[in-house]
């Protein structure tokens, strides 16, 4: 199967990443390389990409995608967390842009044994590396229903997070939940019927917070922006795109903390902690896609991208 996906705001993140032909840039979810290939594009003979994606597929795609570009560009299967590590052994200390784009690939989505989708029939796996150990099967037959409520109810922001985990812990007693299937049939009657009938597909939101916690999605991020900030040049920028609100705050709020460290007492007439600002948030409110990008690719409405410059 080819890797398909459509690159969110290409064009506004692109922008974003202010890029120097002779600059050096890191996508850390690289993808099929939809973003990186355009960023290619306006490098010059010393202009540089590093490429970082912990899917094996993806890799494969993005080399096919930019091998055009040839030495311009290196590509490492890892995850973007080891990503001032991976910068420094290809000899560089700092960088001049960084780029996340946070979504699961339309790939990953739609390729079925990959078990990202409540909308198929396949075994519940959900890891975007094939690598490591556990999968969405052992999160939804070996986490305690304590465990599992606070999942859904927190990663996935399910009012009926309680009912949906009462009843996998029910249904696997009987038999093991194996498959997609099986556990978005159980998370649908798990829904009052009123509340499915308004929109969306009611197993949406506990699929969302399984693949969370198989990745540790948001551990990872809370952990490395701080380390991304530093890693940049003056000037530099991080554009990152989310596409839930668990994310956003996230990245909000670490950006916010960038510029603005100073802890002391708000009535203080002058700052005596000495934490110096590290940067200014470019976007104040998030860049959304456009009515366009929205009809052509629906996966897209949820996306935020905000970006961050480096004093």
């Amino acid at each position: 199967m080819e890797f398909n996906h459509k690159s969110v705001l290409l064009w506004e993140t692109v922008d974003g990443l202010a890029v120097k032909p002779d600059g050096v840039y890191v996508d850390g979810t690289l993808g099929g390389a939809g973003h990186a290939g355009v960023v290619c594009s306006k490098l010059g003979a010393g202009g540089r990409l590093i490429g970082i994606d912990q899917d094996g597929d993806a890799i494969d795609a993005a080399r096919e995608h930019l091998k055009e570009y040839g030495q311009k560009v290196s590509i490492v299967r890892s995850s973007y967390s080891d990503m001032v590590h991976i910068v420094q052994s290809l000899g560089f200390q700092r960088v001049d842009g960084i780029l996340l784009d946070l979504g699961v690939s339309s790939f990953q989505l739609d390729t079925q044994e990959r078990g990202f989708s409540y909308r198929t029939d396949a075994p519940l796996d959900m890891r975007m590396d094939k690598r490591q150990g556990l999968t969405a099967a052992n999160v939804v037959n070996e986490y305690t229903e304590m465990e599992l409520f606070h999942i859904i109810r927190d990663y996935g922001e399910d009012r009926f997070a309680k009912n949906i985990a009462k009843n996998i812990v029910i249904e696997r007693e009987r038999e093991p939940i194996l498959t997609t299937g099986r556990l978005a049939e159980i998370v649908s009657y798990s829904i009052p019927m009123k509340i499915k009938k308004q929109g969306g597909h009611p197993a949406k939101r506990t699929f969302q917070a399984i693949r969370i916690e198989v990745n540790h999605e948001l551990e990872v991020l809370e952990g490395t922006i701080s380390d991304m900030i530093d890693l940049l040049n003056p000037g530099g920028r991080i554009c990152i795109i989310t596409f839930h609100s668990l994310e956003d705050r996230i990245v909000k709020r670490a950006f916010r903390q960038a510029q603005d460290p100073c802890t002391c007492p708000k009535d203080f007439p002058v700052c005596v902690c000495g934490k110096k600002p590290r940067g200014k948030q470019v976007t104040r409110k998030p860049v959304l896609p456009s009515d366009e990008e929205m009809e052509q690719n629906p996966r897209s409405k949820s996306a935020k991208l905000r970006i961050f410059q480096r004093i």
